[in-house]
């Protein structure tokens, strides 16, 4: 196992090394490291959980602080006002007025060096903000190069197929991104208190942020919400470094995100990458990683209540409003409101409103479309493109139907002000968001309040209606929105027709509808939901031991029960040379034989520490594996000592040399398997990649190189399936890892462990003469769900004696019934030949095997 943080491992590149970064006074300090195996430590550490700080915080972490500007000509000092309008300031609301909170960020202007020591203090004292200043080369390679035309794109499903459409992976930019992440994640680490403090990062440019504070902070308690697309693992995985930013997520202990399909892709990415599984919980999805479990949230963002309310209810809007509806009189208004980007569909929008025009003659000179630009947040030959296609395919629908006085196609060049924009959502018939890829889109949720506010509908009745994009984030929660498919030029153009002749009934429901849902489900509740789950998500960090492996952003922390350790060297051959009868019990694949090899039989290796095993009397060895014991039997058939249960148990056999098979004493009715055998094969042809493995005694239907969600998905219909057909059947049908596995009721590596206890207790029954006294050590080695049987019983065993030394041991740092690992086949077979060692030499353990596990127990 690596040291715990050894080496300053995550300085990949020149950037944080040369960067001069003022500190802002720390809060406080918290030195050392979590203790690995020091129990006491451990125990101290949950003692040590209240601190000197008494006020709850919660530390915001964005690409920006929620703060505006501005330069004082005269005195040439700045000054800082709040932005009403930043989300991360909003939903402060969600959480309780006691609690402070802190916001790390970077400030929208270029700060001097020699004024950042006091702006920084400034910022703290006033707004407790921590503002991290970035170079300007720096700051463009980060947001400009990898942010806005790497990742925003890709994240969006577009590739850069061609040099000249979008901009393909550039180590350099990626190494500033990673260097910002780093100097984001220094400046938390000034003002965080770990045992008291959430930390919640925002968004795509901070996504390997996670890894650097877990690498700091192991029990850090740490959210993350990603407010763009996820995108499906075809368009993820051209990333080239996707096992990094995967890695930096799966840090967090809790990921949010707007949608299902986003929550889904990423799920998809976990399992097909990093073959993770994951499992949902009593309506929570979980991940397993490394002993943790990171949660995940699908909740999308809402808006302001209160912050819209106060600026409807201000007198110039509703003077902006009456302007308005005088500009526009006699006309149809719909609404589009945009950014500047590619993304956005304005040109597709422009050319549904020229389709219908053409279609309905009638509407000529009635309709409007009022599009609100929104600058773009970047610059580039995309966005000249963008803005050219725009201004093309506009010209061509008001030339086509414009008059004196009419324009169908109105532009509002940015920036608006949100009074401006309220005012143009009280006015508006019917909004239009037409992107083909967003992650959310507040704008109908702002037009809704708007026209709730505003709008007098027919006979005082609130009236609205909401076309949008089914590839936006806001698409689900707005069920009576029309939706379409932007590319569909027809269709959107046949939704606009239906938005402008729908009754004002229909109107005031779908607006209803709508309204109730945005207005319960506020940037407040959003936040306040989000930091309840991570509250809840951290809950168990003081119960578990943390340390942390892994090179570069591979790092991540194991997190593992208390009393769950690496198995002692000092300890196991100390017990096992002072034990008069010994019994050891191994799984063989992926415990003495790696899972990964194709040719599984046993090499020499395996077989000359198996028998130097069995050549010592006071020794019972026994392979406990699910394979067939035909099988067995002639890969073992050089250890005729060796004890052997196969099949999960249901065939046993003492030696190779003297002792035939014998059954667990169950049925051997086998007539389900007439049953089972037809629907497995089904399956099989179904799921290119799947097999049948068929033993005496149970079936197994193997899905491990199928395509992971196709076979997940086939193995949990096949499971419904048997269990249906095999309902009154005397069989278990179980899922395992890649498996969907039938055999008899009573069957388990568990039971049989505990009948081979049993036998040795009562000697008689026990062929072998030597044999007549239960054991007095007890090593027990397995690696997956199936061992977990043999650990409980082991561990439970009654007919143990008291003074037994029992040693139960998983492969792999991960949660177990065991209370030992070790960390690969590799460590098993040294530890092995280890003991079989100390057989011949039990005064001294040999120095092969200290060697082996040095720094360990």
């Amino acid at each position: 196992m690596l040291s715990r943080s050894c080496f300053n491992l995550l300085n990949l590149d020149d950037y944080s090394r040369i960067v001069d970064r003022p500190r802002i006074p720390r809060v406080m300090t918290v030195p050392g490291i979590i203790s690995d195996f020091d129990q006491a430590n451990v125990e101290s550490d949950s003692d040590a959980v209240s601190s000197s700080m008494s006020v709850e915080r919660r530390i915001i972490v964005a690409n920006q602080l929620p703060l505006k500007s501005n330069r004082d000509p005269v005195s040439n000092k700045w000054s800082f006002v709040w932005d009403k309008d930043a989300l991360v300031l909003q939903l402060k609301d969600g959480f309780p007025s006691e609690v402070e909170i802190v916001y790390v960020g970077s400030l929208r202007v270029d700060v001097e060096s020699a004024e950042q020591d006091e702006v920084s203090q400034l910022l703290y004292d006033k707004f407790r903000c921590v503002p991290t200043f970035l170079p300007v080369d720096l700051h463009n390679k980060f947001y400009h190069g990898f942010c806005k035309h790497y990742l925003w794109p890709l994240f969006h499903y577009m590739l850069p197929l061609t040099p000249t459409h979008g901009v393909r992976f550039d180590r350099s930019m990626w190494q500033a991104y990673v260097s910002v992440n780093k100097i984001f994640a220094d400046k938390v680490m000034e003002v965080i208190n770990p045992d008291e403090d959430y930390v919640w990062v925002h968004d795509y440019h901070l996504m390997v942020l996670p890894t650097f504070l877990r690498k700091r902070f192991h029990r850090v308690k740490l959210g993350f919400f990603l407010h763009v697309p996820f995108p499906s693992s075809e368009i993820y995985r051209t990333l080239p470094v996707r096992d990094d930013i995967l890695r930096a997520f799966l840090n967090c202990d809790l990921i949010g995100f707007h949608t299902f399909d986003y929550a889904r892709h990423f799920l998809s990415c976990c399992s097909r990458m990093l073959g993770l599984d994951y499992q949902s919980k009593r309506g929570y999805i979980g991940l397993e990683y490394y002993g943790r479990t990171v949660t995940i949230k699908i909740l999308p963002v809402g808006v302001h209540m209160g912050e819209l309310e106060s600026v409807i209810s201000l007198p110039d809007t509703l003077t902006k409003v009456q302007t308005l509806k005088e500009r526009y009189e006699g006309k149809i208004v719909m609404l589009g409101v945009d950014d500047m980007d590619v993304f956005k569909g304005i040109s597709l929008k422009f050319l549904a409103l020229g389709q219908l025009l053409e279609e309905h003659p009638e509407l000529r000179g009635k309709v409007v479309l009022v599009q609100i630009m929104n600058p773009a947040r970047s610059s580039g030959n995309d966005i000249q493109e963008v803005q050219d296609e725009i201004n093309r395919v506009a010209n061509d629908v008001n030339s086509k139907y414009a008059k004196f006085g009419y324009d169908p196609i109105v532009f509002v060049n940015g920036p608006v002000s949100t009074q401006d924009k309220i005012a143009y959502y009280a006015i508006s018939e019917c909004c239009v968001v037409n992107a083909v890829r967003d992650g959310m889109n507040l704008m109908p949720y702002t037009y809704t309040v708007s026209r709730q506010g505003l709008d007098d509908g027919c006979d005082g009745r609130r009236t609205s209606v909401i076309i949008v994009s089914e590839f936006i984030g806001c698409s689900p929660s707005l069920s009576g929105a029309i939706r379409v498919n932007p590319w569909n030029i027809d269709c959107v153009a046949n939704a606009m027709n239906l938005a402008i002749k729908m009754p004002e009934a229909e109107k005031h429901l779908r607006h209803e509808k709508h309204y109730k849902y945005i207005s319960s489900h506020d940037v407040a509740y959003w936040a306040r939901s989000f930091d309840q789950d991570l509250e809840r998500a951290c809950r168990e960090h003081y119960k578990k031991r943390c340390w942390g492996i892994g090179f570069g952003l591979g790092f991540r922390v194991v997190a593992l029960g208390p009393n769950f350790r690496k198995l002692s060297v000092e300890h196991i051959v100390s017990a096992y040379t002072k034990a008069s009868n010994r019994l050891i019990l191994l799984d063989y694949d992926g415990t003495m034989m790696a899972e990964g090899l194709v040719d599984k039989a046993p090499n020499k290796d395996v077989i000359e520490v198996l028998n130097g095993l069995c050549s010592d009397t006071k020794n019972t060895v026994f392979i406990v594996s699910g394979r067939g014991k035909d099988l067995l039997s002639q890969w073992f058939s050089p250890c005729e000592k060796l004890g052997i249960s196969a099949e999960h148990g249901y065939f046993t056999r003492w030696t190779g040399d003297c002792c035939g098979w014998e059954t667990c004493g169950l049925s051997m009715d086998f007539d389900w398997m007439k049953i089972a055998l037809p629907v497995m094969e089904h399956y099989t042809e179904a799921t290119d990649g799947s097999c049948i493995e068929q033993k005496e005694s149970a079936l197994v239907w193997h899905h491990g190189e199928a395509d992971p969600d196709f076979g997940s998905w086939q193995a949990k219909e096949l499971l419904d399936h048997l269990e249906s057909v095999l309902a009154n059947e005397p069989v278990v049908v179980k899922r395992g890892q890649h498996i969907v596995e039938v055999k008899p009721q009573g069957v388990s590596k568990g039971v049989a462990v505990e009948n081979v206890i049993g036998k040795m207790s009562k000697g008689g029954e026990v062929e072998v003469e030597e044999k007549k006294w239960s054991p007095d050590f007890v090593l027990c080695i397995g690696d997956d769900r199936s061992d977990e049987d043999m650990f409980e019983t082991i561990l439970s065993c009654k007919n143990l004696p008291a003074k037994a030394e029992v040693f139960a041991c998983t492969v792999g740092q991960k949660p177990s019934m065991a209370k030992y690992y070790l960390d690969d086949t590799f460590d098993v077979m040294r530890m092995l030949q280890g003991l079989a060692a100390a057989s011949q030499q039990p005064s001294k353990p040999p120095a092969l095997f200290q060697v082996s596990f040095e720094g360990s127990l």
